[in-house]
C-alpha cells in the first residue's frame, strides 16, 4: 500500500476503505475482508454507529495496530471545547483502541450552531489540538470545510489540519477549495468517489473505462488518486471490495483527466452551509 506524507509528518495510505452505510455484522465482515484484501486504512466516524464494529474487526484481524490507519469524526452535537473531548474520547471506548491516526470535524456549520459556526469550531479545534498533544490523535482535520470554513478556522488555529474530506469524484470537481488545500498543503480525501452509483452508465466512464481495460470502479479510483486525492470507496460485497484496490497501473491522460473532471451528473455536492443536520 503505498502511503502520503501528510503535512504533520504521519503518513496515510494511499486508498481507504469507507464505512458508512453500514452496521453490526456487515461492517465487521467488511472491515475484515477489506484487510485480508490490503486495505490499510478504514474510515469511519460517530454518525455511522458503527464504530464498535470497526474496532472489533481491527482487533480480529490479527494485523498489528501500529499498521492500521484509523479515521473517526466527531459529530454536529459535540461542536464545543468540552464536549469534543467527551465525544473523542466515546469514539475512542468504542473503536477499542489506544489512539486514532486521523480525527475529523465531520461538518463545518450545524444546523443548531448556523450563527456561531466560527466560534464553534473554533473552540473544538483547541480541544482537538490539545488531543494531539495528549498523544491520543496523532493528526487532526475536517470534513466538507469549503474556504471560508478553513479560513475563519485558520486564523486562530496552532495547527493546519492535515485533511480535508469532501466529496470528489468525476464530475464534481470542487475547484475552489481543492486549490486552497492543495496551496495550504492540506491533503484532500475523498467521501463517495464511485459517485454514489449513477457513474456505472455514464456514457463518459464507459468509455473511458473500456479505452483503459478498467472497471468503472477502478477508472474512478484512478482518476482520484492521480487528482492527488486520497478515496475512500465503500462496499460490502467482498468481490467489489477486492476489485476497489486491485487496481491496474493505468496512467490516465491530461485530456481524459480533464475529461473525467467536467463530466456532468446529477449527484453534486451538498452545501455545508445550507444542510439541515
Amino acid at each position: 500500500m503505498n502511503t502520503i506524507t501528510l503535512n504533520d509528518g504521519h503518513r496515510i495510505p494511499a486508498i481507504g476503505f469507507g464505512t458508512y452505510e453500514a452496521k453490526d455484522q456487515e461492517v465487521y465482515e467488511a472491515v475484515r475482508e477489506a484487510l485480508r484484501a490490503g486495505y490499510r486504512h478504514i474510515d469511519t466516524a460517530a454518525l455511522y454507529q458503527n464504530e464498535e464494529a470497526v474496532g472489533k474487526a481491527i482487533k480480529d484481524s490479527g494485523i498489528p495496530r501500529e499498521e492500521i490507519f484509523v479515521t473517526t469524526k466527531l459529530w454536529n452535537d459535540a461542536h464545543d471545547y468540552g464536549k469534543a473531548k467527551v465525544a473523542f474520547q466515546e469514539s475512542l471506548d468504542r473503536l477499542g483502541l489506544d489512539y486514532i491516526d486521523l480525527y475529523l470535524i465531520h461538518w463545518p456549520n450545524p444546523l443548531a450552531l448556523r450563527d456561531q459556526w466560527q466560534s464553534a469550531n473554533r473552540e473544538t479545534w483547541r480541544a482537538l489540538e490539545e488531543l494531539v498533544e495528549t498523544g491520543k490523535v496523532r493528526s487532526i482535520g475536517v470534513s466538507n470545510f469549503m474556504v471560508h470554513h478553513l479560513e475563519a478556522l485558520l486564523e486562530s488555529a496552532r495547527i493546519v489540519p492535515a485533511v480535508n474530506q469532501i466529496r470528489l469524484a468525476p464530475g464534481v470537481y470542487q475547484k475552489e477549495v481543492v486549490d486552497f488545500c492543495r496551496d495550504k498543503n492540506i491533503l484532500l480525501t475523498a467521501w463517495a468517489p464511485l459517485g454514489r452509483g449513477e457513474l456505472f452508465q455514464h456514457p463518459v466512464m464507459l468509455e473511458l473505462s473500456q479505452k483503459y481495460g478498467v472497471t468503472v470502479a477502478q477508472l474512478s479510483l484512478a482518476w482520484s488518486i492521480q487528482e492527488g486525492f486520497v478515496p475512500l470507496p465503500k462496499s460490502v460485497t467482498f468481490s467489489r471490495i477486492r476489485e476497489n484496490i486491485d487496481l491496474p497501473d493505468i496512467l490516465l491522460s491530461e485530456e481524459d483527466k480533464l475529461k473525467l473532471r467536467e463530466i456532468t451528473v446529477e449527484n453534486r455536492a451538498l452545501d455545508p452551509d445550507t444542510v439541515t443536520f
